[in-house]
């Protein structure tokens, strides 16, 4: 017997042939997991709790797939100083950029990083988020590293959401190794990333020119690699320094802003299987003008996700839905691929797709119910919210389920 069948409902289930929508259908959950999936006139009977949905949009749960949720301190002043014309090396000189950041998350407890981070992660729930992966990378230090995380994962104790934690120790170079890049390399391939093994689902390496080298980039994915950790990458934002291909090579899970992607970077993708993650937020935030390559990704088969890329400096934004409305209209993404980059893509993007991201019996039972007349209007509205509940692992909320 079901646990609980939500009924007359539109059912978008994402899966292989696209949005996958059944009209008069009907989901139903076991066990914390989707028991029943398909139209109403086949759904089970006798479920212990029926919830008529009175025409609403049953879609998977969002996922986040790329965000630096768990920070401390803000970085308003520095965003006034780029209105104002000032150049990064400005706004470094006066305290401001990634150090800050570092500043405000090493002067933080583990339960100030919690606090600060619920906020944040109660918006991208009142939009319908079911999964959010959470980077590391402001403590740049293994006790702050470790604090992070242990931040992260804390998240998903105080409400009903799944946590990815994602290891971003190669983030950037912490003041105290100014000029010593390799040797703060060899600390998070020697020393942090066996320590976070048990404790992070992924390491991550910004690759860049104010990032990390390729050279260095692939000892961190060397690293990663032989302690049994997936990898992702921050490549191709400021520059092409092929660290697509280069971690694509290391079955890279994703790479991430590819603003510069070039043709190898794209076909290395591609045989790889690595998903294209976008993130707008970041593009519109710092007045970019070079779009990743969609049209040359789609027509080479690559999967692309959408995240918020929620961050202090330069993507303050916690509405994955906003960021769906920034793809189409900056990027030119369809509705249907906004909603699989969302969705499906986004879970491969975090090695979650046996689990979620579309809607498949046996999968976990996380659903966002839309009060919309069609799934344009989801990601159309650049405000209001339009969800009428969430459901995580088969339990049903309202807003963000405190």
């Amino acid at each position: 017997m079901a646990d609980r069948l939500w009924i007359n409902a539109r059912v978008a289930t994402m899966g292989d042939d696209g949005l996958g929508i059944i009209e008069r259908g009907a989901v139903a959950a076991e066990g914390g997991r989707i028991g029943f999936v398909g139209r109403q006139a086949d759904a089970p009977t006798g479920a212990r709790e029926t919830i008529d949905c009175e025409g609403r949009w049953i879609t998977p749960g969002l996922i986040d797939c790329h965000t630096h949720l768990v920070h401390a301190g803000t970085r308003a002043a520095e965003w006034r100083m780029r209105l104002a014309g000032a150049r990064y090396e400005e706004i470094a000189a006066a305290g401001g950029g990634i150090v800050s950041t570092v500043q405000a998350v090493r002067a933080a407890s583990e339960a100030d990083l919690v606090a600060a981070s619920l906020p944040r992660l109660d918006a991208m729930l009142a939009d319908g988020v079911t999964t959010v992966e959470v980077k590391s990378g402001y403590g740049l230090s293994l006790d702050d590293e470790l604090r992070m995380l242990r931040a992260a994962k804390a998240l998903a104790a105080a409400r009903p959401v799944r946590v990815a934690a994602t290891f971003l120790g190669a983030h950037s170079v912490p003041p105290e190794y100014k000029g010593r890049a390799d040797d703060y390399v060899a600390l998070v391939c020697d020393a942090m990333i066996p320590a976070v093994a048990g404790l992070a689902d992924a390491v991550d390496v910004y690759c860049d020119t104010v990032g990390f080298t390729p050279a260095q980039t692939e000892r961190v994915l060397v690293a990663a690699k032989a302690a049994g950790l997936p990898v992702k990458i921050h490549a191709e934002q400021l520059s092409d320094q092929h660290g697509a291909a280069l971690a694509a090579r290391y079955g890279a899970l994703s790479a991430d802003h590819l603003e510069h992607l070039g043709a190898d970077g794209i076909a290395a993708m591609a045989a790889a299987g690595s998903v294209a993650v976008l993130l707008p937020g970041a593009y519109y935030f710092l007045r970019d003008e070079t779009k990743p390559p969609v049209a040359a990704l789609v027509a080479a088969g690559v999967p692309l996700a959408v995240a918020t890329d929620c961050n202090p400096g330069t993507s303050p934004l916690t509405s994955l839905r906003l960021a769906m409305n920034m793809a189409a209209t900056l990027f030119g993404l369809t509705v249907e691929q906004c909603w699989l980059g969302v969705t499906r893509h986004a879970a491969r993007a975090l090695g979650l797709s046996g689990r979620v991201g579309t809607l498949e019996v046996g999968k976990d039972c996380d659903l966002a119910i839309w009060s919309v007349e069609t799934l344009a209007e989801v990601p159309y509205h650049m405000g209001m919210s339009p969800l009428h509940a969430r459901v995580f692992q088969g339990h049903m909320f309202q807003g963000n389920g405190r």
